[in-house]
C-alpha cells in the first residue's frame, strides 16, 4: 500500500512558477514509477508527466514540454513538478500517482495509487 500527499498548490500569476511535491508512505516508494496528472474543471483527467523508479527516464505532455520537471528523491519517498512559465490553461487540481509500470507510463489505467490532489491556478 502506498500513500501519497500531495502539496505546493496555490495562487500564481500568469508566467510565475510552482513546485508541488508529492509524499509517499512506505517503504517501497522506489519501486514504482511516479506520474503527475491533472483535471481541470469540467474536463477529464490528463496526463502531464511522469518518472520510472530510478528517475532515469522521463515523459511529458506535449502541452508542458519545456516548461514543466518531474523529479524524484527515492531517500526522500518524494516526488515533484516544478512548473514554470504557467498559463492560465494550466488551472486545474494536480495529482500524483504511482504504477507498478516501473519505466513510467502515461496511461492512468496503470496507476494504482492516487493522491486527492491539490489546486493550482493561474490567473491572467
Amino acid at each position: 500500500q502506498v500513500q501519497l500527499v500531495e502539496s505546493g498548490g496555490g495562487l500564481v500569476q500568469a508566467g510565475g512558477s510552482l513546485r508541488l511535491s508529492c509524499a509517499a508512505s512506505g517503504r517501497t516508494f522506489s519501486s514504482y514509477a511516479m506520474g503527475w496528472f491533472r483535471q481541470a474543471p469540467g474536463k477529464e483527467r490528463e496526463f502531464v508527466a511522469a518518472i520510472s523508479w530510478s528517475g532515469g527516464s522521463t515523459y511529458y505532455a506535449d502541452s508542458v514540454k519545456g516548461r514543466f520537471t518531474i523529479s524524484r528523491d527515492n531517500a526522500k519517498n518524494t516526488v515533484y513538478l516544478q512548473m514554470n512559465s504557467l498559463k492560465p490553461e494550466d488551472t486545474a487540481v494536480y495529482y500524483c500517482a504511482a504504477s507498478p509500470v516501473v519505466a513510467g507510463t502515461a496511461w492512468d489505467e496503470e496507476y494504482d495509487y492516487w493522491g486527492q490532489g491539490t489546486q493550482v491556478t493561474v490567473s491572467s
